[in-house]
């Protein structure tokens, strides 16, 4: 059973929600500070709960759909060969069972956390289960992706202030997420190049080459950096903020020095390291300026 469980884990990837969870309580914290400023109640220890879960939830639901429809490129692939539905560690039948409960759990979190929420969640399902079908035919399916992961946080504002009040805060970090996923996709992918051209498969790196994709991927995350800006002056924050994001902003730096086009070799490092650091950074940075 345990196993069972771990395969379930390693399938969708959980230890993969460090990367958008700390966006998505950041927003919520900045939503919370936003809803007590205008007399709301603010994040209850049960909306909090119930974010996380529809977030973990949603996630477990794209990353199962991504693993299912994609299930025979991973066969083909080498450095996808051993995951767990090519290796049949995991049954397509339960791949599709964890898949549709995790759907159903993510619309049923969101139906209590708000009418809107419950009216928005099943376009948010299309979004990144759509995520998974656009390589097929798009190299934009790195924009797609980020545009799916920065639903959470606009997700979470919702969430707590129950509307689109104050949008400029989450629509700026939203900007931010789906920027900095997307460039951080690209680099990744840089891995898959020759395998994407082989199948006809599209991304941006099989369409405009490694030199092309590092500057598509340094300009995302240059927009990444600058929605931050904004953000930290829209929001009013102070300083812990401001030094969170010259934090990121190093960070971001150093991920695109170590991959260069005569040296791949350090894709993992800036796509699992890095990027974890960024996430934890940046809400360390929200939750200690808006409460301290």
């Amino acid at each position: 059973m345990i196993d069972k469980l771990r395969a379930f884990g390693r399938m969708i990837r959980l230890s993969h929600t460090i990367f958008g969870l700390p966006f998505a309580l950041a927003s919520a914290v900045l939503a919370h500070r936003f809803a007590v400023d205008h007399g709301g109640t603010g994040l209850t220890l049960g909306r909090l709960l119930l974010i996380v879960l529809a977030f973990t939830a949603a996630r477990a639901a794209a990353m199962g759909f991504n693993r299912i429809v994609d299930r025979e490129f991973d066969a083909a692939n080498p450095r996808t060969r051993t995951r767990e539905l090519p290796t049949g560690a995991i049954s397509l039948h339960a791949a599709w069972a964890l898949t549709l409960g995790s759907a159903a759990a993510f619309l049923g979190c969101a139906a209590l956390l708000g009418p809107l929420a419950g009216l928005l969640a099943p376009l948010c399902l299309v979004v990144i289960g759509g995520y998974s079908l656009f390589k097929r035919f798009s190299w934009s399916s790195h924009l797609v992706l980020g545009v799916a992961l920065s639903l959470a946080p606009g997700g979470a504002w919702i969430a707590v202030t129950g509307g689109f009040a104050g949008w400029p805060v989450p629509l700026s970090l939203m900007l931010a997420v789906a920027t900095w996923v997307a460039g951080f996709d690209v680099l990744y992918s840089l891995s898959d190049i020759e395998f994407d051209r082989g199948r006809g498969l599209h991304s941006i790196p099989a369409r405009f080459g490694v030199r092309g994709a590092l500057w598509l991927s340094a300009g995302l995350h240059v927009t990444t950096a600058a929605a931050l800006v904004v953000l930290h002056v829209v929001a009013r924050l102070g300083g812990l903020h401001a030094a969170g994001v010259v934090a990121i902003v190093v960070i971001l730096v150093y991920e695109h020095w170590i991959v260069r086009p005569s040296d791949l070799s350090r894709i993992d490092k800036a796509f699992f390291d890095l990027n974890g650091y960024i996430s934890m950074v940046y809400f360390g940075a929200t939750l200690a300026d808006v409460f301290l």
